[in-house]
C-alpha cells in the first residue's frame, strides 16, 4: 500500500510538472514581454550582486581585523582599479592587435566560406533526393543564423549608451550592497511576521551561502579554463589565441552547452587553416575540458549545488526560451536557489 502511494504522488509530481511546462509554454509571449521591462532593472543588480560576492570575502577580512567597512570597501575599490589599469596596460594593447588581425582577415574568411557554400550547392543535385533537401534547408537555416548573428551584432554596438550606463550605476550599487548587506538582510526578515522570521532567516543565510560559492567558484573555474586554453592554442601555433580562450572562458558559464558554444569560433577559424589545425583544436578542447570536468570544477565547486543534471538541463531549456543567452547564464543559480527555499521550508515544516 505504502509503495503504491508513493508511486501515485511520483505520477501527480509528473503530470504537475507537465502542466507547469505546458503554462509556461502558453504564458511565453507574456512572460518575454515581462522579461523585457524587468532586465533594465534585473542587469546592473545583477552585476553588482556578482561582484558583490566577489569581494564580500576580502571585506570581511579587513573588517575582522578593525577596519571601518566604508574604508574597507574604498580600499578594495582603489586596489581593483590598480588592478585594472595594470591588466589594461599589458593586454589591452594584444587583443587591440589581435582584433585588428582578426578584422583584416575577416574578409578571407568570409570569401572562403562562400567558396565553400557555393561548392557544396554546386554538387547537391548529385545527392540523394532526401539528402538533397537536407543539404538545402541546412543551407538556408546557416544563412539565416548568420543574419541573426549580424542584427544581433548591431544590436550589441546599437545598446552600447545602455552598457556604459550599467557600467557607471554598478559600482554605486556595489558600494551599499557591501555596506549595508546586513541591514537588507534584517529589513527583509522584519517584512514577515514574527512567527516566520527564523525561517526566513534561515532562508536567506542558505541562499547567500549558495550564491557566494557558485558565483566564486564559477569564476575560479572560468580563469582556469581560459588560462588551460590560452596555453594550449599557444601550443599548437593557434592565431588569435587570446581572443579565443577569453570567448571560451566567458561561455564556459553556461553549465554543458557553454563549452561547445565557447569552442565553436576556434573550430570555425581552424577550418581555414586546414583539418590538421580543426584536429589539434578538438583536442586542446577535449583535454581543457577533461580537466575541468574531472579535477578543476570538482576541486573549486565541489558538490556545493547538489542538482541533478536532468534538474540543470531543464532549468537551462526554460531559463534559454524565457530570457535567451542571460536566461542561460541565470538559470542554474536560480534553481539553486529555490532548492535551498524548498528544502528549508520543507526542514521547518516538518519539525513543526
Amino acid at each position: 500500500m505504502e509503495v503504491s502511494n508513493r508511486y501515485l504522488r511520483f505520477a501527480l509530481a509528473a503530470l504537475a510538472t507537465l502542466l507547469c511546462v505546458y503554462l509556461l509554454g502558453q504564458l511565453r509571449g507574456f512572460l518575454q514581454d515581462i522579461w523585457l521591462v524587468l532586465k533594465v532593472l534585473f542587469i546592473p543588480f545583477l552585476a553588482a550582486m556578482v561582484v558583490t560576492y566577489l569581494l564580500e570575502p576580502v571585506v570581511e577580512v579587513l573588517v575582522a581585523r578593525r577596519v571601518p567597512r566604508g574604508i574597507a570597501i574604498l580600499i578594495i575599490y582603489f586596489t581593483f582599479i590598480l588592478l585594472v589599469v595594470v591588466a589594461a596596460i599589458n593586454y589591452v594593447p594584444l587583443v587591440a592587435r589581435q582584433l585588428t588581425q582578426l578584422s583584416n582577415h575577416l574578409p578571407h574568411l568570409v570569401s572562403q566560406a562562400d567558396a565553400w557554400i557555393d561548392e557544396l550547392a554546386r554538387r547537391k543535385q548529385d545527392l540523394p533526393e532526401a539528402l538533397r533537401k537536407g543539404v538545402e534547408n541546412g543551407l538556408a537555416q546557416a544563412e539565416q543564423k548568420v543574419t541573426l548573428m549580424v542584427s544581433g551584432l548591431l544590436s550589441v554596438l546599437s545598446g552600447t549608451v545602455s552598457f556604459l550606463f550599467v557600467a557607471f550605476i554598478v559600482p554605486f550599487l556595489v558600494y551599499y550592497m557591501l555596506k549595508d548587506m546586513r541591514a537588507i538582510g534584517r529589513a527583509l526578515v522584519g517584512m514577515f511576521p514574527a512567527k516566520h522570521r527564523d525561517e526566513v532567516r534561515t532562508i536567506l543565510a542558505g541562499v547567500d551561502l549558495t550564491l557566494g560559492k557558485y558565483v566564486r567558484g564559477q569564476l575560479l573555474v572560468m580563469i582556469a579554463v581560459g588560462i588551460l586554453t590560452y596555453a594550449g592554442l599557444l601550443v599548437i601555433h593557434m592565431p588569435y589565441a587570446i581572443l579565443l580562450a577569453l570567448f571560451l572562458a566567458i561561455a564556459d558559464i553556461i553549465p554543458y552547452i557553454g563549452p561547445f558554444i565557447g569552442a565553436t569560433p576556434a573550430l570555425l577559424l581552424a577550418l581555414s587553416l586546414g583539418p590538421q589545425m580543426v584536429i589539434k583544436v578538438l583536442l586542446v578542447n577535449a583535454v581543457v575540458q577533461q580537466l575541468e570536468g574531472n579535477l578543476i570544477s570538482p576541486q573549486i565547486m565541489g558538490h556545493s549545488l547538489n542538482l541533478h543534471p536532468m534538474a540543470i538541463v531543464a532549468a537551462l531549456l526554460v531559463g534559454g526560451e524565457i530570457g535567451g543567452v542571460l536566461g542561460l547564464i541565470v538559470a542554474v543559480p536560480l534553481l539553486a536557489v529555490l532548492k535551498v527555499v524548498w528544502s528549508e521550508t520543507r526542514k521547518f515544516h516538518g519539525q513543526a
